[in-house]
């Protein structure tokens, strides 16, 4: 992850690469929460494991649409087959509708939602 990182730093800012309070700056204005001295680690390569929610603020500060662009490419195979066997339940029939069990008293969250709904379309 810090190659692909460092690599957007380099490239996707014209007038040069933001300090680490800047980015999060970025992500901050595009709804997103992410820490200078968080990101900073990321960035140096002292964190390597991070959640999907950190994933998605790099997406925002990035201008990245699809935040799994930063994941490793096991997890994106193991999500992409996870949607395709949800497909293919729900066009034998296997699958005719989603409950949401063990969810917890707030339901779904968002983007448990939004991963559920993408592997539907």
């Amino acid at each position: 992850m810090q190659e692909k990182i460092v690599y957007l730093l380099d490239h996707a800012f014209p007038d040069g690469a933001p300090s680490d309070r800047e980015f999060c700056r970025i992500v901050e204005s595009h709804g997103g929460a992410l820490s200078h001295s968080y990101f900073g680690k990321l960035r140096k390569g002292q964190i390597t494991e991070v959640r999907d929610e950190t994933l998605q603020a790099l997406a925002l500060g990035f201008g990245i649409a699809n935040w799994r662009f930063f994941k490793d490419q096991t997890d994106v195979v193991e999500d992409v087959m996870a949607g395709l066997a949800l497909l293919a339940g729900t066009r034998t029939g296997d699958i005719s509708g989603i409950a949401g069990r063990s969810i917890g008293e707030e339901g779904m969250s968002a983007e448990m939602l939004d991963f559920v709904l993408e592997q539907v379309r």
